[in-house]
């Protein structure tokens, strides 16, 4: 009876400290390089992070002196309310972005993904690592070596612009690339 009481109370301990966050469920479809993801569902969380091991070193974002202009045009991807699908009018941007990096292969890039501020601390992560990865497959379709890119979550720690309106939400609500030398 006490082997009995004891694997109940194991189990219930072990299914008390799990959680719901998906971390490799990361749909991907190639549709000639126009969307990749699909959009989360209310409850869903997950991170994109499924790529396999790859050797990144760590961004230090103390340090700006690494920091590095890259094309003149956009690197800002918009996303709609809970969805990691890159919308077909950043197709521009991503391809901008990807024919820079192609010609210039010394160059890395850091993809960040950002949330709006609703959300749990955890899902909107997990979210913003949808958003980032989802642009970083993009550029990847397009030619662009996974040893040149990164896809880093900051959720909704750094927005672009404060407020509690749809505006400021819209603003945060993207994935941003920044060049390192």
């Amino acid at each position: 009876m006490q082997r009995l009481l004891l694997a109940l109370a194991t189990t219930a301990l072990i299914a008390g400290c799990s959680s719901g966050v998906k971390l490799d469920d990361v749909p991907v479809e190639d549709r000639t390089a126009t969307a990749v993801g699909t959009t989360g569902g209310a409850g869903a969380g997950g991170d994109a992070s499924a790529a396999g091991s790859r050797n990144v070193a760590p961004v230090d974002l103390a340090n700006n002196n690494n920091m590095a202009p890259g094309p003149a045009s956009s690197r800002i991807v918009y996303f709609d309310y809970d969805s990691y699908v890159v919308k077909p009018e950043a197709q521009g941007i991503i391809e901008n972005n990807a024919r820079f990096l192609r010609a210039n292969n010394a160059r890395r890039a850091v993809i960040e993904g950002h949330t709006d501020e609703r959300g749990g601390r955890e899902y909107n992560l997990a979210l913003g690592q949808r958003r980032a990865e989802a642009v970083r497959r993009s550029l990847g379709l397009l030619g662009v070596p996974d040893s040149q890119i990164e896809a880093v979550s900051f959720g909704k720690e750094k927005p672009a612009a404060t407020g509690s309106d749809e505006a400021a939400y819209s603003q945060n609500r993207r994935a941003e690339i920044t060049y390192r030398q």
